[in-house]
């Protein structure tokens, strides 16, 4: 039986284990935290949203971005501070502003692909993380935001997406719990939303299950490569307690998956290969709903704020995740209060419920300049990538697993 090694116990990582074992590899997922799920499939915005699958390489991004340089709460916030990586990053972002409308339909197609693929699994392996199919709900307030909308959903139905255009009135009668006054909407009735880090752990016990084995709390040193195989040196991570001493191991494969998040950029560097993930950070809370009032007036349709750029997923009958923001600054995982609190200030301008229990989040998306995950084999031998998802981890990660497993099986047949 061929070995395959994974590296990274995030949403790619698990669902790519699924997808191999299913093939009949014996499997091993590598990761430096204790548990699956702990960095950005941890407390994301919750939404499977084929919805949301434009890509943000466009000029009107990088003029908000320049525009809301200095403000603390704007959605898109860069810290200027010198950083080769970052503004070649940039540079190359701006570089595909030409490939817009073909990567746009390129993701909602792989969207469209992941969603049916991610109900499949959980209906077959049982696995409960308060799913709820009720749409995505994007609102407007201005016309000239709603303007810019029709294009972009005639773009987004062009690559295969149910979405149309509803009234004020419609708004309301979609997601009642709404306060506030909205120009006009869309609905995608078929997205949904659901708990990442449930559905990840979740899936993670079922491929132990089936026989993959995960080494916690293990950082990843070096990788070699030959004809013959894939050796990977590692050792206890600093989370790791347990071990007090350092020492190295070595682990034999036949093939190694890069699913590394962020830090998958310094492993391709490391395997001679160029993959240019930048993190952008992203913000969310959790609001917690503690009392019968709150429960009743929280949305359960998910929804987008276009203007903010803030989106919501009820979670079950107790919690409410509210997410947004984009920051470019480094590998910095702070919780900044000044980007936590327009989170929840949004939530009490649009609902009559208390966010007096709060859970705040931070998360780095291991986001491409052109938006699009790499999903494809390494310059050596036995080495490929499932990575660099960005914003839309969640929504992509059902479908590339399957596409990563299947180049695998191309390369190494069982």
């Amino acid at each position: 039986m061929k070995h395959v090694v994974v590296i990274g116990a995030g949403i790619t990582g698990v669902t790519t284990a699924y997808e191999l074992v299913q093939l009949g590899y014996a499997v091993t997922v590598i990761d430096k935290h204790l548990f699956p799920a702990m960095e950005t499939s941890f407390a994301n915005g919750g939404q499977l949203s084929a919805c949301n699958a434009e890509v943000w390489n466009q000029k009107s991004t990088v003029l908000k971005g320049i525009k809301w340089m200095a403000r603390k709460d704007a959605p898109l916030l860069l810290n200027p501070a010198f950083d080769l990586h970052k503004y070649a990053w940039l540079v190359e972002f701006l570089g595909h502003i030409k490939n817009y409308e073909s990567n746009t339909q390129e993701t909602v197609k792989m969207a469209l692909m992941a969603r049916a693929r991610l109900f499949t699994v959980a209906e077959q392996e049982g696995i409960d993380f308060d799913l709820e199919k009720r749409g995505i709900l994007h609102f407007y307030h201005t016309a000239e935001e709603y303007v810019v909308a029709t294009q972009v959903n005639e773009l987004l139905c062009s690559g295969g997406l149910t979405r149309y255009s509803i009234t004020t009135d419609e708004i309301k009668s979609i997601e009642p719990t709404l306060t506030g006054k909205y120009y006009g909407g869309f609905y995608c009735p078929d997205d949904a939303t659901g708990d990442i880090h449930k559905f990840t752990t979740g899936l993670a016990k079922v491929t132990e299950s089936k026989g993959v084995k995960y080494l916690f709390g293990m950082q990843v040193l070096a990788i070699d490569t030959d004809t013959q195989g894939v050796r990977i040196q590692y050792q206890p991570s600093v989370e790791n307690m347990q071990m007090t001493e350092k020492m190295t191991s070595q682990l034999d494969a036949d093939a190694v998956v890069v699913c590394g998040g962020v830090g998958s950029y310094q492993l391709a560097k490391q395997l001679g290969d160029r993959v240019n993930i930048y993190p952008v950070k992203g913000y969310s809370i959790t609001v917690q709903l503690n009392d019968p009032e709150s429960i009743q007036a929280a949305p359960w349709v998910s929804l987008l704020d276009e203007g903010a750029k803030i989106v919501t997923s009820r979670l079950g009958e107790n919690r409410l995740r509210v997410a947004g923001t984009a920051e470019f600054n480094g590998y910095n995982r702070d919780i900044r209060a000044d980007r936590i609190q327009p989170l929840t200030d949004w939530v009490n301008k649009n609902f009559n419920l208390s966010t007096e229990h709060v859970v705040p989040w931070a998360g780095l998306r291991p986001m491409m300049p052109n938006m699009l995950p790499v999903v494809r084999r390494g310059k050596r031998e036995r080495v490929f990538y499932n990575t660099g998802h960005g914003h839309l981890g969640w929504t992509l990660s059902a479908a590339t697993a399957v596409m990563i497993a299947q180049e695998v099986y191309r390369e190494l047949p069982m």
